[in-house]
């Protein structure tokens, strides 16, 4: 059997540890980002998210490969994360993280669906933040928040395609792009997780293989936070 995975942002983080494990595990994996993956035996497709045209000149090629994939797994894991409020937060600006994190993922979505065999899954990764919501994250909050609707929709859309879906929901990961967002202030994010850590990309990737083998999962939220502490 060939099975095919697709991971939007596999050059780093999460995505990047994605990319890895699947890679270990047999499957033949395509990232989606602008720079290359540090994995060998990972296909690079450069692509931006924020550039609607993009993910969609790539959505063609890639459905022309995942033809050949009995089992496909498509991934939407790459972000745009800005800080910004609802004050501050013009409707251009919120146009163009929604268009980069939840327009995109459907771009995917709608040219690699026709041809997903039984047993393919997608997989959403969307954050803590898709089901609360904290301040200077604005257009985040909002575009994980509709994630999950997209989910769910994916689960009562394709009921009886053999294609299954999930959310994951990480938690303050140990990513360049959380560094980038909180800056100094890592240590005071540590003290709000019980267990007293970051959670690791790995730890994320895990989570991500064992949904794509487990249809039980369709339409599930996982949230995967190491239990944070509520202030």
């Amino acid at each position: 059997m060939r099975r095919g995975v697709v991971v939007t942002g596999g050059s780093r983080g999460i995505g990047l540890a994605t990319a890895r494990l699947f890679q270990r595990s047999g499957y033949e994996v395509v990232s989606l980002s602008r720079s290359a993956p540090t994995a060998p035996g990972v296909e690079h497709l450069a692509v931006d998210i924020t550039e609607l045209a993009s993910v969609e000149r790539a959505a063609v090629v890639l459905t022309e490969r995942a033809v050949s994939w009995d089992r496909t797994v498509l991934i939407h894991n790459a972000a745009v994360h800005r800080r910004d409020t609802v004050s501050s937060l013009t409707a251009r600006d919120l146009q163009a993280v929604l268009s980069a994190n939840l327009a995109a993922p459907q771009a995917l979505n709608h040219e690699l669906i026709p041809v997903m065999g039984s047993g393919s899954s997608i997989l959403y990764v969307g954050s803590t933040l898709a089901e609360k919501a904290a301040p200077g994250a604005a257009s985040y909050v909002t575009s994980k928040h509709g994630m999950i609707g997209l989910m769910r929709a994916t689960c009562q859309d394709l009921a009886g395609s053999g294609v299954h879906t999930a959310c994951i929901c990480p938690g303050f990961t140990d990513t360049a792009m959380l560094r980038a967002h909180v800056g100094d202030a890592v240590g005071s994010i540590t003290a709000m997780i019980t267990a007293g850590r970051l959670l690791e990309p790995e730890e994320i990737a895990e989570i991500a293989r064992f949904c794509a083998d487990s249809p039980a999962l369709n339409g599930a939220v996982l949230h995967a936070n190491l239990g944070q502490i509520e202030r």
